[in-house]
């Protein structure tokens, strides 16, 4: 594992998504990480059965929000080198790379999924983006 110290920026998983952040505290086993882009959109849906849209509670999930500050995994967390892209323009394209992956296959979960993400947008991110 990389050594990774406060103030440094890293790449990390949290649930489902995927994050750019700067290393604020280390807790242990985590780093409290906060947000400054997105790099994969969290899957919608119950991510325990995975492709299932009948007899699950299927979850909406939003991005974490810029600067928002969140436990992450030391495992699954790497230092980060690139150029940090600005926020919106990294939670834009995060989302539209999902809508792609989605539309590839027309099944029930994706059609659920694609109206979770338009809700979003419609509700949350039309004030980001």
């Amino acid at each position: 594992m990389t050594d990774i110290n406060i103030n440094d920026l890293v790449e990390t998983s949290y649930n489902s998504g995927r994050y750019i952040g700067r290393v604020i505290e280390d807790r242990g086993n985590f780093f409290l990480i906060e947000v400054l882009a997105v790099t994969r959109h969290p899957q919608q849906g119950d991510l325990h059965n995975r492709g299932q849209v009948e007899g699950v509670a299927f979850h909406e999930r939003k991005a974490l929000a810029y600067r928002e500050k969140t436990n992450a995994r030391k495992r699954t967390s790497t230092k980060y080198t690139g150029e940090i892209p600005e926020y919106s323009e990294s939670l834009k394209q995060a989302v539209e790379q999902m809508k792609e992956q989605l539309n590839e296959k027309n099944t029930p979960f994706n059609e659920a999924s694609l109206q979770k993400l338009a809700d979003l947008e419609e509700h949350f991110y039309h004030k980001i983006y």
